[in-house]
């Protein structure tokens, strides 16, 4: 069964990026958001992340490879929210 944040943050993603015919229960939690998985590219990654800072007020990281880090899957950005919303 999905979290409330888990559905909240895969419904954020489907609304950020306009994606048509997917639901949340579609994105698979562990699955990759970019290439393989939801297939998604830099210019969604930016999208996503005013999106995710906007609803959750999460100050994300200017280093790629720490950006690459929360944005690999869903599980990895309900960390980072998580992370900053204690």
């Amino acid at each position: 069964m999905q979290s409330n944040l888990d559905t909240e943050v895969k419904q954020l993603i489907i609304d950020s990026l306009q994606l048509e015919d997917i639901g949340p229960d579609d994105i698979d939690t562990d699955a990759p958001l970019f290439v393989d998985g939801l297939g998604l590219d830099s210019i969604d990654a930016l999208e996503l992340g005013m999106a995710i800072r906007k609803k959750f007020n999460v100050q994300l990281s200017g280093d790629p490879e720490e950006s690459r880090k929360h944005f690999a899957s869903v599980r990895s950005l309900l960390a980072l929210i998580a992370g900053q919303t204690r």
